[in-house]
């Protein structure tokens, strides 16, 4: 089982999905800590709600000076929009959730709604998300999972959204799973770099 902080900037609904399958069983993690760069982050409520240490820093010295007092595996990013720069010894243990299929409509300035409206715009008939191991470049660590969804012709980007979304509360708990199964070093070592 992993131990696991968790990094968010806004509502926690990733946050939600993990307590959710801790509960049932079937997420091979436990939530140490949970950071927040945005002091008002509905996330860090939920987090205080469901017993989980909480705590607003901004910048990775403040969130790794927080994190160097809990015993952490891995960090997951959960909807973290920041660049995050992890302590030395956890440098290959970030674990992020892109809402695309890596390598598409990924990188600097792609994130939430901004990717669904790419995909919309090249007139995609699949998306997803990618659940990789993060690194000092946007979206470009190591892949652990993806999933893919159908889309529709005339779909909006609000609904482009819930189906990513939807593959994302099952892709990252997935992804979690295998790398406590699998180990980090096994995927950064499959990858040409």
């Amino acid at each position: 089982m992993l131990n696991m902080a968790v990094l968010l900037s806004g509502s926690g609904r990733t946050l939600d999905n993990f307590h959710e399958r801790i509960i049932a069983g079937t997420l091979a993690g436990k939530v140490q800590v949970v950071v927040s760069n945005v002091a008002s982050a509905l996330g860090l409520k939920k987090a205080r709600d469901y017993g989980y240490p909480a705590f607003h820093a901004v910048g990775s010295p403040a969130t790794n000076a927080i994190l160097k007092e809990y015993e952490v595996d891995v960090i997951c990013l959960a909807g973290y929009l920041r660049l995050y720069d992890p302590p030395e010894a956890l440098a290959r243990s970030v674990i992020n959730i892109h809402p695309s299929l890596i390598p598409s409509f990924c990188g600097d300035g792609f994130y939430g709604s901004r990717v669904h409206r790419a995909v919309k715009e090249r007139g995609c008939t699949v998306s997803g998300c990618t659940v990789h191991f993060a690194d000092e470049l946007y979206d470009q660590g190591p892949i652990i999972l993806q999933k893919s969804v159908e889309l529709g012709y005339e779909d909006s980007i609000d609904e482009i959204a819930a189906k990513v979304f939807a593959a994302e509360c099952e892709a990252f708990p997935e992804a979690i799973n295998q790398v406590d199964r699998l180990g980090i070093d096994f995927f950064w070592k499959r990858v040409q770099r």
